[in-house]
């Protein structure tokens, strides 16, 4: 796993061309990257993600980012109850006692 900027990029090698191919991960835009040595690859990674961000100015778009902090998630019921009274007997938010109860993972 690769990080630059906030983004992660993923890294396979194809041993047949000899080439390490990159993407970058979590946005709808495609980002990818390539070189044959690990030096190639991280500025091929750098440049790509600088390249991304200078075209999305160019256009008036903000660009993606990878990781809102904002998580949806379907639950049942139940466990959406459960964890709501834990939160209560806790005295904290919902939020926070997920996070807390993730974070211990």
């Amino acid at each position: 796993m690769m990080k630059y900027k906030e983004y992660l990029g993923e890294v396979t090698y194809d041993a047949e061309a000899k080439i390490f191919h990159g993407e970058v991960l979590g946005l709808k835009d495609v980002i990818t990257f390539q070189g044959t040595t690990v030096d190639e690859l991280e500025k091929a990674f750098k440049d790509s993600i600088d390249d991304y961000l200078i075209w999305c100015k160019e256009r008036g778009e903000a660009p993606e980012k990878a990781f809102s902090g904002n998580l949806r998630i379907r639950i049942s019921p139940d466990l959406h109850a459960k964890l709501a009274h834990a939160a209560v007997i806790q005295h904290t938010s919902l939020n926070s006692l997920i996070i807390d109860k993730l974070k211990k993972d």
